[in-house]
């Protein structure tokens, strides 16, 4: 994302998002942040069909883009009521997401330990088990598209009556 929508989205100015970044640069290493070079600033600034009037109203200076990691360190290093907000919730989901892994290791320990302990008429349990707490598969797509239009209308009607009062 770029520098002037997180802007918006984290509720401060683009100039203050700037700052903060450039303050405390080695948390952007090149894989959370990058500048863009001219040519990728004058290609967005092309797709941008009427520019506003008056002094003042274009950015003197090239865009930042942000990677995923790089807007959430955003959201800990400024100081918006949005930005406390993003970073509490992202924090909780790591701490829930660690809760999920830790209890499905527990629960593959376990599920070892059973096993182990009951002979192998329970084998087909077991294995079915595994079956269920392993994530399925992503379906795969086929390529190409569909095209969902309804055929044409053609009034015949009307041409049989103009055929037969001519």
């Amino acid at each position: 994302m770029l520098d002037n929508d997180l802007a918006e989205l984290y509720g401060v100015p683009v100039k203050v998002l700037n700052q903060s970044v450039k303050r405390n640069l080695k948390r952007f290493p090149s894989d959370f942040m990058f500048q863009l070079n001219e040519d990728e600033h004058a290609a967005l600034r092309s797709q941008f069909v009427t520019l506003k009037k008056g002094r003042g109203q274009h950015r003197k200076y090239l865009s930042f883009a942000f990677t995923e990691q790089g807007v959430a360190m955003l959201s800990s290093i400024l100081n918006s009521e949005r930005a406390i907000e993003v970073n509490i919730l992202i924090m909780r989901a790591f701490v829930k997401l660690r809760e999920m892994i830790a209890s499905n290791k527990e629960l593959a320990k376990r599920l070892d330990e059973l096993e182990n302990k009951y002979d192998a008429q329970f084998k087909v349990v077991f294995d079915a088990i595994r079956q269920l707490m392993t994530p399925p598969e992503p379906k795969k797509r086929k390529i190409g598209f569909v095209v969902r239009e309804r055929s044409a209308q053609y009034r015949t009607h009307r041409r049989k009556a103009v055929k037969k009062a001519s």
